[in-house]
């Protein structure tokens, strides 16, 4: 296989009938699906995508998140997979960013849209609604038909080339805007055929999936591990604790379950109060973010299985695993992936170090992205010279492989799963007019993770509200990039060179 779409075409040729996605009342099998897909291709053909353009998925969990996706890619396009919470600033930057003249979203996601000032935006693609609007506004349903119209008129697409470039997925650092990592489509089905070999997913598994799609966890993990062992997912709009958990309890076909550690934190409470599933899953993954070693051990004692850790990121999607068979081992994220490299080096030599030593992880193989998009420094400045991937996140290795993550190079706050840059939030909040300086840092949550704190100092004769500020970042971001806590302090602790010294802040706001 050299693409997740061809996969797809594989067993639609080879099983029509199978089912693929279960969504609320829909079953979508894999002949219609890729059926869809192939309307969906000819449709952005007849629009005028040319090769190598972007189409930007705005879109929660459905369906035509996974029919956009796949259809984009075979009619040539690459995807931008934008955050449903995004909101102006991010909106703004990404599509500009990206040159996205063709996005698919829902209505939220078009009002939201139809706000930027500035964009190279001309038409949406809406999925559940028909209204007008100030851009060219087109019904999914509408846009599917005239691909099948002009389907009769085409001779069958040509399925994507491993070195065809495949999505654009958006991450940002401590020291600028958000970059978006290019992946190519052998970097897609060679990290999941890794994948497949590593957690034994065959055709028989069900995947129980309500993380996001436009994350890597859920879409490149979950979703695209389904379609390429012509397997089946439940997919849900969303986490919802009880649902989730009702759901593993009644329905004994799920053998997947996929998580990040905040939605097995709610599981936990959830079960204490009515009970685990009966069945065991053949497999719980957690990943995202670290996950404690006694959300591990609670987690073993009610449901009475381990789950498995593992760590990806965007620019790489999964680099390392616990074992599937073997010890599960709390508070590691395992080792390599099978044909994939991981090292730890040191942070000022580069040079490897030998287990049990701190420093940067780095990895290397046949997964790990081209480079970032429109961004030729950045890039260089992220390989070694012999093409391994410096991560940012430090860590080390025991002597019999298990890798520990200790913390990240970047700054970066991770919380419910979802990566939060301070720099991002600073930027935003330094807008605020009776905020002089800001610096924005992380403190450990029991239920996040990590919470997001803003430690402010305010300017001379203002006395702003905690809550007006929360608000004001919540306007402007996505709702879990807002502080959880503001700290007001009289000044910021610098260094010689007037660097905020921001693990001093963290010390002042444990006060």
């Amino acid at each position: 296989m050299n693409s997740i779409v061809e996969a797809v075409f594989h067993h639609a040729q080879q099983h029509p009938q199978r089912p693929v996605i279960f969504f609320e009342d829909r079953i979508i099998r894999y002949g219609q699906l890729y059926r869809e897909i192939e309307h969906f291709a000819y449709a952005l053909t007849e629009w005028g995508l040319q090769p190598g353009e972007r189409v930007a998925l705005f879109l929660d969990n459905r369906p035509e998140f996974v029919i956009a996706y796949l259809g984009t890619q075979l009619s040539g396009g690459i995807v931008v997979l934008v955050n449903s919470q995004y909101q102006q600033v991010e909106l703004r930057h990404i599509m500009t960013d990206a040159g996205v003249r063709l996005c698919v979203t829902n209505t939220a996601g078009a009002e939201a849209l139809q706000r930027l000032t500035v964009s190279p935006l001309k038409t949406l693609v809406v999925v559940d609604a028909t209204q007008s609007s100030t851009l060219e506004h087109i019904a999914f349903t509408d846009f599917i038909a005239s691909g099948a119209r002009a389907s009769s008129d085409r001779a069958r697409s040509t399925l994507p080339a491993p070195t065809d470039p495949a999505v654009i997925g958006y991450t940002s650092g401590t020291t600028g805007q958000a970059k978006g990592a290019l992946l190519l489509h052998s970097n897609l089905i060679s990290n999941i055929a890794a994948i497949t070999t590593a957690w034994r997913w065959t055709e028989h598994d069900r995947l129980l999936l309500a993380l996001p799609l436009f994350h890597t966890h859920g879409l490149m993990v979950g979703m695209h591990g389904t379609l390429f062992n012509g397997a089946s997912v439940i997919l849900r709009r969303k986490f919802e604790v009880v649902d989730i958990l009702t759901t593993l309890s009644n329905d004994a076909s799920i053998s997947l379950f996929f998580g990040v550690p905040t939605m097995y934190i709610r599981l936990l409470a959830e079960a204490e109060r009515q009970g685990a599933p009966a069945h065991p899953l053949r497999l719980f993954v957690s990943g995202s973010a670290p996950l404690s070693p006694q959300v591990f051990a609670d987690f073993e004692r009610v449901f009475g299985q381990r789950i498995l850790e593992r760590y990806g990121m965007t620019e790489t999607i999964m680099n390392l695993t616990n074992p599937y068979e073997g010890e599960r081992r709390a508070g590691t994220v395992g080792g390599p992936f099978p044909g994939q490299e991981a090292r730890v080096v040191d942070v000022q030599t580069r040079q490897a170090l030998p287990p049990n030593e701190i420093g940067e992880i780095e990895v290397r193989g046949p997964h790990v992205f081209v480079g970032y998009w429109n961004r030729p420094e950045a890039t260089a400045e992220s390989f070694s010279p012999d093409g391994w991937f410096k991560t940012g996140d430090l860590g080390w290795y025991s002597s019999d492989g298990y890798y520990t993550i200790t913390g990240r190079a970047r700054e970066l706050i991770i919380s419910g799963g979802y990566n939060i840059y301070p720099r991002e939030v600073e930027d935003v909040l330094a807008q605020h007019p009776a905020i002089a300086e800001v610096a924005v840092i992380g403190t450990p949550d029991p239920e996040m993770g990590e919470q997001v704190v803003a430690m402010v100092v305010a300017k001379k004769n203002e006395t702003p509200e905690a809550a007006d500020i929360i608000a004001f970042c919540r306007e402007r971001l996505a709702s879990y990039k807002k502080p959880r806590r503001v700290v007001f302090v009289d000044e910021l602790p610098r260094n010689a060179l007037g660097k905020v010294q921001k693990h001093l802040l963290a010390d002042r706001a444990k006060l």
